[in-house]
């Protein structure tokens, strides 16, 4: 994928790995690539989302883990008016693998 400058970036650094964005810290990442880069990313994601529980996205410079859980979002915009535009939106929720506690 091409790399532009990035919108927001804060990737934190852990004893392991100094390149892995960690919870507790906000990242953001923005490509422009043709259509058939895009394409491979989707379907590579898709195969994620259908076959596991935990996703691992990543360049060169980051790595990012995520364990997602359900439901998952996903939302279709299209604006008409104008210049046209198709906006497809995936929103994962974070799984926690946290129990709750007894009662007694």
């Amino acid at each position: 994928m091409t790399d532009h400058s990035p919108s927001d970036e804060s990737a934190s650094s852990s004893p392991d790995d100094d390149r892995t964005v960690i919870s507790g810290r906000n990242f953001e990442q923005e490509y422009r690539v043709d259509a058939s880069e895009a394409g491979e990313f989707l379907i590579a994601l898709g195969e994620g989302l259908r076959d596991g529980d935990e996703l691992r996205i990543e360049t060169d410079e980051w790595e990012l883990p995520f364990a997602f859980g359900e439901p998952v979002e996903l939302e279709v915009d299209f604006e008409g008016v104008g210049e046209p535009e198709l906006e497809i939106e995936v929103t994962l929720p974070g799984r926690t693998d946290q129990t709750a506690p007894d009662v007694r």
